[in-house]
């Protein structure tokens, strides 16, 4: 399923046209496709180098997805960085409860760079992880793009009122179906 990013409000990065992700489910998990189109020269994408858990991948760039647990509660956020970073995390509540997910021992990460496009993909084994929902996922699709000059635009696919919060309810808009 494909959907399009849109940016927040307070945003104002020119340098990026569009940014759209495409996601499905897997017997195992996710398989991820961000596809940023823009003046790729004006932005700060690093290099594909150093694939690792890691910690605080939103300051910089870095795509996200979100997925809400069966308890309605309870959600999973997973980060990857244009670098082969990448984090996973489970959250007992809105901003609650943070704990690395033991379970994801590694996400691959393959990453393309021209001058109008840059593209990321990944897929994320959950087979281990416990509490996720049966049948279809709730899940918010996002994106932090860090321009050269150091300024941010935060990109979902819905967005909550204020300032930029990928936490937020109103971010879990795409209904993933299960796998066939």
């Amino acid at each position: 399923m494909t959907v399009s990013l849109t940016p927040h409000p307070d945003s104002r990065q020119s340098a990026v046209k569009a940014i759209s992700a495409d996601m499905r489910r897997t017997a195992t998990g996710l398989a991820l496709r961000y596809e940023l189109t823009g003046d790729t020269a004006a932005l700060a994408i690093p290099e594909l180098s150093n694939p690792s858990r890691a910690d605080e991948l939103w300051k910089h760039t870095c795509f996200e997805v979100f997925v809400r647990k069966a308890d309605g509660e309870g959600y999973l956020e997973f980060n990857l960085s244009p670098t082969g970073e990448w984090a996973a995390y489970a959250f007992k509540s809105y901003r609650d409860g943070m704990a690395d997910i033991a379970a994801v021992k590694s996400v691959p990460i393959g990453t393309r760079l021209s001058d109008q496009a840059f593209a990321l993909k990944a897929e994320i084994d959950l087979s281990g992880v416990k509490g996720l929902p049966e049948g279809d996922w709730t899940v918010a699709v996002t994106s932090v793009v860090e321009a050269a000059d150091g300024s941010k635009s935060y990109w979902a696919l819905a967005h909550s009122q204020g300032k930029p919060d990928f936490h937020a309810a109103e971010g879990f808009a795409l209904n993933l179906p299960a796998p066939e």
